[in-house]
């Protein structure tokens, strides 16, 4: 669902299971709306670090029933996806034999900035993309 905030930022908000067969529909799904509103050129990196945020929910999070919300603010462009897990990410050294663990690394070499946060029923993740503007 798209609205703007009381404070004039677009966003995008859903409600969503994180599995799977959800990740090329949400990845549309934000594709459409990053190009509606003119943010064309962050489709490849956002909707990477949409797809590992995901990804992690499935994996790591014992429900995978999330929020993912998009914001368009005049500094760019940020992305949340919310969950029921307190377990907060870290950046691991990840092990070469593995085909795993290198999630939260992709994330900060992919946006511009990424952090974690509690909240009353799980945390927060988040990236940030600057626009070209507010670079």
């Amino acid at each position: 669902m798209t609205s703007r905030t009381a404070t004039g930022v677009q966003q995008y908000k859903q409600e969503l299971t994180a599995t799977p067969e959800v990740l090329g529909p949400t990845r549309k799904a934000v594709t459409v709306y990053l190009r509606e509103l003119g943010c064309g050129e962050l489709v490849g990196p956002a909707t990477l670090c949409v797809t590992e945020m995901l990804s992690n929910v499935h994996k790591h999070v014992h429900s995978d029933a999330c929020v993912l919300l998009l914001q368009v603010t005049p500094s760019g462009l940020r992305i949340v996806v919310s969950d029921r897990s307190s377990a907060l990410p870290v950046i691991r050294e990840p092990d070469d034999l593995l085909e795993c663990g290198r999630g939260v690394q992709l994330l900060n070499a992919t946006a511009d900035a990424w952090g974690a946060q509690p909240t009353d029923d799980g945390k927060d993740v988040w990236v940030e993309f600057r626009s070209v503007e507010a670079a």
